[in-house]
């Protein structure tokens, strides 16, 4: 029994823990013994150069969130809007608005669709929970 356990760990090659396989001492020989040619002429017809490309990536495209004007609306609320969903100061959301009242429209900020989809729905959403007919666009830049 003795002697079997010892030929058997002779024997015995060591085994990658990550798949199973027995490790290779040497993984430039091939099986007959001998270099592959490759190996020794780097270069040489055997060889050829793989280039990585990287595919193009197209900038998403822009779309501008824009508030129209109404006769219903308090200044005070679009104000608020401003503020509240697109980040703006106190100076600019005062600017925005003055603007949309003289002009009847007027520019909240640029987003990609999903994000200028979202922030419409959200300031409609607030406009009808508060009762008020502010409305609220996107169109593409």
């Amino acid at each position: 029994m003795r002697h079997e356990l010892k030929t058997m760990m002779q024997d015995a090659r060591p085994i990658d823990d990550s798949h199973g396989a027995p490790l290779r001492d040497d993984l430039a020989v091939t099986m007959a013994g001998k270099r592959d040619e490759r190996d020794q002429d780097p270069g040489g017809p055997g060889t050829s150069v793989i280039a990585k490309t990287r595919p193009q990536t197209k900038r998403p495209s822009l779309y501008r969130v824009l508030l129209l004007n109404d006769d219903y609306t308090p200044m005070e609320f679009v104000v608020h809007i401003l503020q509240k969903f697109f980040n703006k100061d106190s100076d600019a959301a005062t600017r925005i608005m003055l603007h949309v009242h003289q002009h009847g429209v007027g520019e909240c900020g640029v987003y990609t669709y999903e994000v200028a989809e979202t922030k419409v729905t959200q300031v409609m959403d607030f406009a009808r929970k508060h009762q008020h007919p502010l409305q609220c666009v996107m169109e593409k830049k």
